[in-house]
């Protein structure tokens, strides 16, 4: 079998004619195709990442089951999608997981591209023409079928913006752009639309608002993880993201004798909890092999290994299992009631394997191996383990809905919640089997760089082109404990 750890760029043709070669030489025909099968499917794998090959027959299946929540779930009026099932809003998250999901069930042809294109087309038109906070950027919330900014009571209003979100979809703007360049022009003008004035500093720090009641807050949003998830996004773009790259002021838990780095910043005092959580961790793997994307990567300096953390929140959630029997795929996820969003950690506020509301109280009951989870691990950390997690979640599905939030971890139930981004996560993870690391090193020039070129033709909304370089001493001063 072909080594993972083959440094494999645009010149892989050596080693997949090596095992092509190997392949002929043995005995049986069927050897000699299955071979030649896995060389190419090696070769088309980008990067050095996890498991890698065309889908099973019941891979295909899983990838079906989810691409039935967006048929179930799609607007017919404007091709907008539910963010969970039969309910009518969605976020910017949500825009970014449909995207990643339109580009599975095309590259995996669970449709054609006529379909592919009307869909894409509708996303298109409305990232071009939907209502922004203040006038700067996305809303946190739209309704699916009026297409317009509500508030978490599906009520019309601009309830301000989360950069973190915000980051998210950027990085799927810019992958959708380089998998396809017939939209990336549209991609482009669609950010150029957006004021970034007050939503990212001139070195990566991201602020988001909040607005009721006619009182407006901004904050320093994210916490390490999802910090560097949504600053990748910033960062495909051009934007400087020294301060997140740089290595934060980690501290680090030892839980059954395992290491696991964590954010110490008080939540008391920010206001906001900092969770060890899974699936920023996935997400930064699949989308860019825990590499650092954009141009101001070089200036950074030192930064935080993401590989490495990555494996030190996968490692733990084995030993876990290994020491104590519990299945363990833990990360953050919303249901429809009470407690509405649920911070499923593996450590938050001093304690380890806390899961809590947002009021920071302990939910015991809702602890999750969760589906999202399970299928990023499965993918990214092929073994043993990751293979019983899957048996564990692979039948947590209705063939004509889609796929359920996870299995209760106190009682074995279902949790049979379902929603756009664990049905979207179920057909990232397959495209990333075949595919490998999604968003690409190197992206041409379009219509936002020649854009950002014209120096008297700039917009003025605060983009890379029209801010001034980060400065060491504002870098120094780190993402965490500001």
């Amino acid at each position: 079998m072909l080594s993972r750890r083959t440094h494999r760029t645009g010149a892989r043709v050596l080693p997949v004619a090596l095992a092509l070669v190997a392949a002929l030489a043995l005995p049986g025909c069927g050897i000699v195709v299955r071979q030649a099968n896995r060389a190419i499917d090696y070769s088309r794998h980008v990067g050095d990442v996890g498991r890698y090959g065309r889908l099973t027959e019941q891979e295909m299946q899983w990838a079906k089951v989810a691409w039935r929540y967006f048929e179930n779930n799609t607007n017919p009026e404007n091709g907008l999608v539910n963010g969970f099932d039969r309910y009518p809003a969605f976020s910017m998250w949500h825009v970014a997981d449909y995207m990643a999901a339109l580009s599975a069930a095309r590259d995996l042809g669970l449709i054609e591209l006529r379909e592919f294109d009307e869909r894409m087309s509708r996303v298109l038109k409305f990232l071009n023409t939907m209502d922004l906070s203040e006038g700067s950027v996305p809303n946190k919330l739209y309704n699916s079928v009026t297409g317009k900014m509500v508030n978490y009571s599906n009520q019309p209003e601009d309830i301000g913006w989360s950069a973190v979100e915000t980051g998210r979809l950027l990085t799927w703007m810019k992958i959708v752009g380089a998998r396809y360049p017939q939209y990336r022009e549209y991609l482009d003008k669609a950010v150029l639309r957006w004021n970034f004035c007050q939503v990212i500093d001139d070195c990566g720090t991201m602020f988001g608002t909040s607005r009721a009641k006619g009182q407006r807050h901004r904050y320093q949003e994210g916490r390490f993880g999802y910090e560097q998830a949504a600053a990748a996004g910033f960062s495909a773009w051009g934007f400087d993201a020294s301060r997140i790259w740089s290595p934060p002021k980690l501290a680090s838990v030892t839980i059954l004798g395992a290491p696991v780095p964590f954010d110490p910043r008080d939540p008391r005092e920010t206001g906001a909890q900092a969770p060890v959580l899974t699936m920023p961790h996935v997400l930064l793997g699949m989308e860019y092999g825990w590499r650092y994307p954009g141009r101001s990567v070089a200036s950074a300096g030192e930064r935080v290994d993401l590989r490495r953390i990555a494996q030190q929140v996968y490692a733990v959630q084995e030993t876990r299992y290994r020491k104590q029997g519990v299945l363990t795929a833990r990360t953050d996820y919303q249901v429809r009631e009470a407690p509405y969003a649920v911070t499923d950690a593996i450590y938050n506020a001093g304690v380890p394997w806390s899961t809590a509301g947002p009021d920071g109280k302990e939910q015991e009951k809702l602890a999750l191996v969760s589906t999202r989870a399970a299928f990023g691990m499965w993918v990214l950390w092929p073994g043993e383990y990751t293979d019983r997690l899957l048996q564990a979640v692979e039948a947590l599905h209705q063939p004509n809905r889609g796929w359920y939030e996870g299995r209760l971890e106190h009682s074995g139930g279902a949790l049979e919640s379902i929603s756009l981004s664990t049905n979207a996560m179920v057909l990232e993870t397959l495209l990333f089997k075949v595919r490998g690391r999604l968003h690409p090193e190197e992206t041409p020039a379009g219509y936002f760089d020649r854009r950002l070129a014209d120096v008297f033709d700039r917009p003025g909304t605060c983009l890379p082109a029209e801010r001034p370089v980060c400065k060491p001493q504002q870098r120094r001063r780190g993402s965490l404990g500001q």
